[in-house]
This record gives C-alpha cells, structure tokens and sequence, in this order.
C-alpha cells in the first residue's frame, strides 16, 4: 500500500520538493507472536535533512535520491507493550525497479557508526553495477545512535576535549589509579543520566536488540527474507541476526570480521597484532622515501618513532589554539591513519610536524578518529561504542586479569608502548549500571543458508584469522583480499566486488580458496 502524504511544492530556491509518502510494506515473512504491529507498521518516508546530526552528515544526506523514516520498535522486547523507541532509516532506491530484487540493509560498523550515510556512499559505488541496479540500499542508525531517539549521551563536547587533553591513564601508581578508576565511573553515571530513558536503554542497547529490530525493519520494507552486509562490527550483528532468525535470511556479506568466539581480552591482543602488521607496512613504505619523517634506517624507525611519541606523555604539545596534542591523541592519530595506505602520507607529514614541535596534522587525524567537527562538536559515537560494548560482553573487574592484558598488547604492538609500567585501573566497563546481555561463544546457525565472509590479510582492526573463523563458524565462503586496509568490499576492487555482487544479486557463491590482490 502506498499513499502520498501531501501534493508537490517548490522549496524557496525554486526545486521541486518531494512530498513525504507513506508506504506499508510489511507484515512479510515470520512475525514473532506479540510484535504484529511492529513487524507490519507503515513508513512514511521523506526529506533526510532532520535526520543529519554533523556536517558530513548534512552534506552527504543531501542526495536527491535519498528518503529517510522512522522505524518504531520496543524498547525492551520483554514488554512489546510498553515503552517504544525508534531508529533513523534511509533508503537509496534500486536503479532498475522492474528488476528490483528486495532491499539490501547495510551496517558500516563501530557500534556506533551512522548507516544513513553509509547507504548513500554505497549507493554511489553501486549506482553502475547489479547491486545498485536491484537493489534498494538501506541504512539505518541502530537504537542509541545518531539520529535514532533517544540516543546514547555520556560527555558534553567540553567533557570530551578535557578527557583526551589529559593522559592520566599512564600513571600507574595507587593514586593515578583511583582517579582513573573515579573518572571511569562518573563516566558510566554520566552515560545513565544523560541518556533519555537511563539504564533501560542501556541495558537494550546491545546488538542482542539490534538483530531484533533489523528483523522488524526487514519486515516494515516488506521483505520476506534478508539481504545483509555488514562491516567490522557490523559482522557481529550479521552473526547475531543469523544465529536468532536463521531461517530468515536470503544473503550476508560480512567483511572485516569479529571472531565471535574471542574473548575481550584475546580479542585486544589481536588486534595489537594487526595493528603493530600495519605500522610495520607503514614504515617499510616511509624508510624508501627521503623525506620519512622516522628516517631511512629500517632497524631504527621503532626507536625513532617512540622518542617521537613518548614524551607527548609528560608534556603535552601546546597547538596555540587553546588544545593541546596529548600522548593518547597523537598515538590515536597513528592507529586512525593505519587503517588505510591512503591516509600514510598524512601521517609522515604529521610526525614530521612533530619532530619541529608542531601537532596540528596528528590533531587533524585524532578528530577524525573521534568524529569532532572543526566547530568543537562530537558525534555520539564514541559513547555508543562504549555503551553497546559494555553490554556486549563480561566486564573484566579481575586487575591482575587487567595488568596481564596491558601487557601483552604492549608486547605484540611495541608501537603501542609507552614506556611506562601497566596499570591495574578498571574501564567504564567494570562499574557499568547494568549486566551485559551477551558474551562470545560459538554460532548456532542451523538452517542458515550459504554465507559470504570477507577478510583482508593486512586488516589492522579486525585481523585476517577473525575472519578465518567467522567462516567455518558459519558454514560459509571466505574471499581472502591481499592487502593492508579494513575491509573490501564496494571500494573499487574488482575482483572482490565482483563476487559480493554475484552472490548478493544471484546467490552464487565464489570459488573455493579465493584470493584477491
């Protein structure tokens, strides 16, 4: 059913405007006993703009082709009948409507990130191929985050700069701990009161609850089976979705994979692995150039880059601007800049400012990072990983348990190090105001039809055996892509493209042991 909500005008400028339309789909496919009126709610679906909560956002949320709508669905799925929450839905639509197989929903990660964007971007990708032709993309920002209301508030932007401006995690005495430990805990205090409906969103916000609105949001598009791909941590939803509806899923693409059976602590380690991988291709890149920033003597860019970093710890680098360039932001810089080889010659040009007592590229890099616009304003995001990884998986209070992590991360990422001994503090984590929801275990997926994992051997956030294993855990195909970067897929590697997109549009699964350079 499909009714426009009102008759076309012209915006103030002389464009046409759509007017909102409201469509219902849904029910489609299983509907859990209870949630029939979620499961077949109408859309109405209009201009994005109140959508858009950055500058990026409000710049990519422009295209003319994107249409965004709220998604009702219960806060608790304990009580259907009681309170309710909803999400921010955008969809691009497909390119070839009389060939239109269904929608396909995108998840870029995090927990956190904003899928509204993410669809447009991928959209544009896809826009030439099968993907973009037949499918409509869809994205969406999961419960807490961004534009869904209420969303997950821990920090006030001042609150923020002043917690990276400070770098009271490297003291490790009794007192540098309890204040770290005292500021961990005013965090999770602060995150249950500034968060509309407290510690009953939060003990909701984990990808537990997430799987089940996407099942509702499947349904509110009127499809009877879903078509998923889902990046870094979006492969943890993947697998959860895939684990709680098995029978309810036509397609998943899931890159840059979580291994689901890993710990918090193993789950850190590796990814110090992949991380110190990363830096390690970084400086072989930087010793050829003349202009490396750590020099050309490959047994000495470690030491260089440390003698760099470390004093940032005593003394933060005064910018001149009222910020200052913390030990913590400026190694923060380095691991945002090794997710890409497009982002390492900004980031030999950062610590060659460095070397002349300047910080404002590796503060350039760190904003990214934390997503602060150049007018002082964060994203939520940063809050919204805390708050879905808190409930994601046990907290860890046992300080010895802390103290041996520390340690092996330093030891797999010397990068990493800082010189200084481990400290016992606790995270926001161990003084969380409700119990976690889920924990890693092995997948129970029986009925899952074939899926498609992809990962990256050079990957430094979420290193290549993750996904490894993410496959055999699932049944599914593995495409292996040869390079150094998170994650593949629709960045404009044919020959990683071309089987997401032959899978996705005729589900026809790659060849075995394939392998992408």
């Amino acid at each position: 059913m499909l009714v426009a909500a009102s008759a076309a005008c012209t915006s103030s400028t002389g464009a046409p405007v759509i007017p909102p339309t409201t469509e219902q789909r849904g029910p489609s496919g299983t509907v859990p006993a209870g949630l029939e009126r979620f499961y077949g709610q109408a859309l109405t679906w209009g201009d994005c703009a109140g959508f858009a909560r950055s500058d990026d956002d409000r710049s990519t949320l422009k295209d003319r082709n994107a249409r965004c709508a709220r998604l009702t669905v219960p806060l608790d799925y304990a009580k259907p009948d009681g309170q309710t929450i909803t999400l921010g839905v955008l969809r691009m639509p497909a390119g070839d409507g009389s060939q239109r197989i269904g929608s396909l929903v995108v998840n870029p990660g995090g927990p956190g990130a904003s899928g509204l964007a993410t669809a447009v971007r991928l959209a544009g990708q896809a826009k030439n191929n099968d993907l973009g032709k037949r499918f409509d993309l869809v994205g969406f920002d999961p419960r807490g985050i961004n534009s869904s209301e209420p969303s997950i508030r821990c920090l006030t932007d001042q609150e923020r700069d002043a917690q990276r401006a400070d770098d009271d995690e490297l003291d490790s005495s009794p007192a540098g701990v309890a204040k770290v430990e005292g500021e961990q805990r005013d965090y999770a205090n602060k995150c249950a009161a500034r968060t509309g409906d407290g510690t009953e969103m939060l003990a909701n916000i984990g990808t537990r609850d997430v799987a089940k609105d996407m099942d509702v949001l499947r349904s509110a598009l009127g499809d009877e089976k879903l078509s998923y791909l889902g990046y870094s941590y979006g492969t943890r939803l993947g697998t959860t979705y895939a684990e709680t509806f098995p029978n309810n899923v036509r397609a998943l693409v899931l890159d840059g994979a979580l291994d689901p059976q890993q710990g918090v602590v193993d789950e850190l380690v590796a990814q110090g692995q992949g991380f110190q991988k990363a830096f390690n291709s970084f400086t072989d890149w930087c010793v050829k150039r003349q202009d490396c920033a750590l020099g050309q003597d490959r047994g000495s860019v470690l030491r260089n880059y440390l003698n760099l970093v470390r004093p940032l710890g005593d003394r933060a680098l005064d910018l001149g601007d009222g910020r200052k360039l913390s030990y913590s932001d400026a190694t923060t810089a380095v691991v945002q800049a090794l997710y890409a080889q497009e982002l390492w010659e900004t980031l030999n040009n950062g610590l060659a400012e460095l070397k002349r007592q300047r910080g404002t590229t590796l503060m350039l890099l760190a904003d990214t990072y934390y997503e602060r616009d150049p007018d002082g304003r964060y994203s939520t995001t940063q809050d919204a990983f805390t708050a879905v990884r808190c409930v994601d998986d046990p907290r860890v209070t046992d300080k010895n348990l802390v103290v041996e992590a520390q340690e092996r991360y330093k030891q797999v990422a010397p990068f990493l190090d800082d010189g200084r001994p481990a400290s016992p503090a606790l995270d926001a984590c161990a003084f969380w105001p409700v119990p976690n929801t889920g924990s890693p275990h092995l997948p129970k997926v029986q009925g899952l039809p074939p899926t498609l994992v992809i990962s990256t051997t050079g990957d430094p956030a979420t290193p290549y055996q993750a996904g490894v294993n993410l496959a055999k855990a699932l049944g599914g195909s593995l495409v292996t892509y040869e390079a150094t970067q998170h994650t593949a897929f629709l960045q404009g590697h044919k020959c990683v493209d071309d089987a997401g997109i032959d899978y996705l549009v005729r589900l026809k699964q790659p060849a075995p042991g394939l392998r992408c350079s």
